[in-house]
């Protein structure tokens, strides 16, 4: 018997359709597609993570400042020929050679006026004594270090008993004297404006007083004692009173006899050079 023609049609389209589906299991789905866009390229200023991070270096700016910092400290005395030590020539031979205790000295007394009438500078190679002429040029040796320094001398003192030199501070950081405070060296004597032992003007000097009225009644007592000399009092920049007492002609044995006579229970006497 024959099928109508529209059931053959109906069940050709039913084949038809399973087998694509049966050829749309069977096969592989096609992944999807994404764009995704690439890496940033590595730059100094991001570098890959197997790269060790660069060391931070200073700037050329902060490098010549620290350079020019440095440059300037260590040039400060040749910049300024008053801060260095005076010169001699090396086969200078010393005059004379003394051993005993050294200190040093700063403020108050820096920019005050000095025995020589120059203003002290404390970062000068100076130093003070009681009886080499002013503008000596003398060599300081610390014995316990062996350091030394050249100094010219500049002021008077110091006025403490035991002590044969004061030095700036500038020489004595120089010989190692600014921790101690104290130290024994050696001086030598290697340059003077005059010969030591010739001229000179001389004078005495005692204290310090703690006191003005100790200072005053001291000078009373020596100017009716002594009528031809010339006898005052004044105080230090530390505070303390002291008396001078220049003798008749500023003669050295004058004076000599004058500081072996007198006597005082506050402060001590110094036989002085005033040139």
């Amino acid at each position: 018997m024959r099928r109508p023609v529209a059931s053959v049609a109906f069940f050709s389209a039913v084949v038809a359709l399973w087998a694509l589906a049966l050829l749309t299991a069977c096969g592989h789905p096609k992944p999807a597609q994404v764009n995704v866009p690439p890496p940033p390229p590595i730059t100094a200023s991001q570098p890959s993570p197997d790269q060790a991070q660069p060391t931070p270096q200073t700037s050329s700016k902060s490098r010549t400042r620290s350079q020019q910092a440095k440059g300037k400290e260590a040039n400060t005395t040749a910049s300024d020929p008053d801060l260095a030590e005076p010169s001699v020539p090396a086969d200078t031979k010393p005059i004379s050679v003394e051993t005993g205790k050294a200190s040093w000295y700063g403020p108050p007394y820096h920019n005050r006026r000095g025995s020589n009438g120059e203003v002290y500078n404390m970062h000068a190679m100076t130093a003070a004594h009681r009886t080499l002429p002013l503008g000596s040029i003398v060599r300081v040796t610390n014995v316990k270090t062996g350091h030394s320094a050249l100094v010219r001398i500049t002021d008077r003192g110091p006025f403490i008993e035991g002590r044969i030199l004061d030095l700036s501070q500038a020489a004595a950081g120089k010989i190692d004297l600014i921790g101690p405070g104290v130290a024994e060296v050696r001086m030598e004597v290697l340059e003077t404006p005059v010969a030591i032992g010739n001229g000179g003007k001389w004078a005495v000097q005692i204290g310090g007083f703690a006191g003005e009225d100790a200072a005053s009644t001291l000078a009373d007592r020596l100017q009716r004692r002594y009528r031809t000399a010339k006898v005052l009092h004044f105080s230090s920049p530390t505070g303390d009173w002291w008396v001078r007492v220049r003798v008749f002609q500023d003669d050295r044995e004058r004076a000599q006899q004058l500081a072996a006579e007198t006597q005082t229970p506050e402060g001590a006497v110094f036989l002085v050079r005033l040139d």
